[in-house]
């Protein structure tokens, strides 16, 4: 007659024997803000996606040839021509 093989803490998957702990480490990351003018020009607007659902943002309809645009945590209204920033409203 054969008899049963006992496995002894064999049951369970590979890998699951022993408990690692990982140290977390984290570093504050020093923000600074940019301070965004009415008359100023943004360059690197066109490399932004439009806003277009902002009034779900609390922002107003941009007239023709305007456009919001999220930049950080501010939103900008631009000039589509020019890329001259015509309003500033803060990200809630």
């Amino acid at each position: 007659m054969a008899q049963a093989a006992q496995q002894y803490g064999h049951d369970r998957k590979p890998g699951y024997s022993q408990t690692y702990k990982k140290k977390v480490v984290t570093r504050k990351k020093v923000v600074t803000r940019r301070a965004w003018h009415q008359g100023e020009r943004y360059s690197d607007w066109k490399r932004r996606p439009a806003v277009r659902d902002y009034h779900r943002y609390g922002l107003r309809k941009p007239n023709r040839g305007q456009q919001w645009v999220k930049v950080d945590n501010d939103y900008l209204l631009l000039s589509i021509a020019t890329g001259v920033i015509l309003g500033v409203a803060a990200a809630r």
